[in-house]
């Protein structure tokens, strides 16, 4: 069956437009932390610093909001259509197969570099406990919060029972993921094996859906240069580089973690698995790096991670929607290494020696809770609290760590979404016959 392009060509035109765009997000990347830093070591405690903060803010909720408002329907169209086009249930096998092999594999490489790491260079150990019980005691509230939110998910087979949902609308306007997810791969696999006149009609309504959220977001994205100056202003005035130099020990365990999976792992599997010139592809998917730093968010990436998929990596337009879908949510490395490296980290604070079978299934939690953590900031440290009271150390632990959280997230979920793409180049490379994204197609 001949795959049906639905994301538009890039042409010269778009691919300028496209580079412009990326440099106006470097640069508001840039200026916005400048300027934050600026005033943070300028001026303060100012009162107006707190007002100008409150409204850049929400500028950069206006454009969060405005990506959310159009992944749901993005998210259920592009996965329903990447089923449907998979033309045969033996295609569908072979990629989701694929897909489930790759993630649990790498997901455990990633899970084992990161306890290793905590493990060898124990950046619990040094923290100062005078420090440490003011900055917990700064994120007290926050963390009651998050604790409570880990009490009330649900786990175990309740979890995966609540996986399929009785009232997709509801999941919808809940943003419960992993339902819509289920609603729109069970839904492609009933278009799929249906084939009439009336169910063409309704895979190309679909296809119109996904053609307008992509435009409409394509015109929400223009705004993102300004969105990424007001999160990167707001970072370097409320906090300056302070809190980085304060918890610098578990900030730099992490961010090798992230490095190790990111530039040593990453690059392996695209030289061995899908012979891709690592250079090429780092280069090649800036524009996704950019906005995942910015947004710390996977879903709200989403679509500019499909649009760099078809116009850069050239990949197959539905084998590329069903990995970065399915990954957005169950492929997320850089949150499962993050987990990790927090649980130890706060274990070895508190003086909790954790065995090795217990750090085997802090391991495994990790590996499922970066399956099933929600895309959005901040969305793995539910998951965290609740770990924590597995193992036996205080779930307030946590707010020893939220000062750092937001720039930690950033890191972890520029890593969560490179590695959806690796993971899409992966699986494209490795299904036989599949014609790639041509550029000069209609």
């Amino acid at each position: 069956m001949a795959e049906t392009s639905i994301v538009t060509p890039v042409d010269g035109g778009e691919d300028r437009r496209a580079k412009r765009l990326q440099w106006r997000m470097l640069i508001g990347f840039v200026v916005g932390l400048l300027a934050g830093l600026a005033v943070h070591y300028g001026v303060g405690e100012a009162p107006w610093v707190d007002s100008l903060t409150y409204v850049l803010s929400k500028i950069g909720d206006v454009f969060l909001r405005l990506l959310f408002m159009l992944v749901i329907p993005l998210l259920v169209t592009a996965l329903i259509i990447g089923v449907a086009e998979m033309g045969e249930m033996r295609a569908l096998k072979t990629v989701g197969l694929r897909t489930l092999v790759y993630t649990i594999f790498v997901s455990s490489i990633a899970v084992t570099i990161s306890l290793l790491v905590v493990n060898l260079l124990q950046p619990g150990a040094g923290v100062d406990p005078a420090l440490a019980n003011s900055l917990i005691a700064e994120g007290a509230a926050r963390a009651g919060s998050i604790i409570e939110t880990s009490r009330e998910a649900k786990a175990g087979a309740d979890a995966i029972v609540a996986i399929v949902p009785n009232n997709v609308f509801l999941a919808m306007s809940e943003n419960d993921v992993l339902a819509v997810m289920f609603f729109a791969l069970f839904f492609g696999i009933g278009l799929m094996m249906v084939r009439t006149p009336q169910t063409q009609m309704l895979k190309a309504a679909i296809e119109g859906v996904f053609e307008v959220a992509m435009k409409l977001i394509g015109l929400v994205i223009q705004l993102a240069p300004i969105a990424i100056f007001c999160f990167m202003f707001n970072l370097g005035a409320q906090f300056g580089v302070d809190l980085l130099i304060r918890l610098s020990a578990f900030v730099g365990v992490v961010l090798l973690a992230l490095g190790l999976q990111m530039f040593v792992v990453f690059p392996i599997l695209l030289k061995t698995l899908a012979r891709k010139s690592p250079i090429a592809f780092f280069r090649e998917t800036q524009e996704a790096s950019v906005m995942a730093f910015a947004t710390a968010s996977s879903n709200a990436t989403l679509p500019t991670a499909l649009r760099v998929a078809h116009d850069r990596l050239r990949l197959p337009d539905r084998v590329a929607r069903f990995v970065l879908t399915i990954g957005a949510t169950a492929n997320q490395n850089g949150t499962a290494m993050f987990e990790g490296v927090t649980v130890i980290f706060l274990a070895q604070f508190f003086g909790v020696d954790l065995t090795l079978q217990q750090q085997i299934m802090v391991m495994a939690v990790c590996i499922l809770g970066g399956i099933g953590t929600a895309g959005v900031p901040a969305g793995s440290l539910p998951v965290i609290a609740l770990i924590l009271a597995m193992v036996g150390v205080p779930p307030a632990g946590i707010g020893l760590v939220l000062g750092v959280d937001r720039f930690l997230d950033m890191c972890r979920t520029t890593l969560n979404v490179i590695g959806d793409l690796v993971a899409a180049t992966v699986v494209s490379a490795g299904v036989k016959d599949e014609p790639a994204a041509d550029p000069a197609a209609g």
